[in-house]
């Protein structure tokens, strides 16, 4: 399966996974995730040149977490900007359209996600095994 990303929303999701694992010039400020968190946006990270091919349910939940993390962040890093300056000043809408970009994908990978189960279910059945369901191959 196929997640569509347009250039400025694969810009926002490569600057808030490099803000994210603190490799964002000038930033200077890693934020303090989980282990399994800054390995699920490094994994994600070599993979922000463009559109989302997704042949598992399991690399589908990676690649939500791994984008979940970078939208929280980034929601986070716009809430800053604005309380220290104003909502209109240049850092807090560039933070603000980081943020939708990547909250925009965010929302089509959950919709592949739901997509990919129900197909999951509709051609195993509903009592199918977690194994065959998160390991059940789409072509793109």
């Amino acid at each position: 399966m196929i997640v569509a990303c347009n250039y400025e929303e694969v810009t926002a999701l490569s600057h808030g996974a490099r803000s994210f694992l603190g490799n964002d010039e000038g930033t200077g400020v890693a934020v303090a995730a989980p282990p399994s968190g800054r390995v699920a946006v490094e994994a994600l990270l070599p993979r922000l040149s463009g559109d989302f091919s997704l042949n598992t349910l399991a690399e589908q939940k990676d690649v939500e977490r791994a984008v979940r993390l970078i939208v929280s962040h980034l929601r986070a890093t716009m809430d800053s900007h604005v309380l220290a300056a104003h909502a209109a000043a240049e850092e807090a809408v560039s933070a603000y359209f980081d943020y939708a970009h990547a909250l925009t994908v965010l929302d089509r990978i959950e919709a592949v996600g739901s997509e990919m189960s129900a197909l999951v279910e509709l051609l195993s059945g509903p009592s199918s095994s977690a194994e065959l369901r998160e390991s059940f191959q789409f072509p793109d």
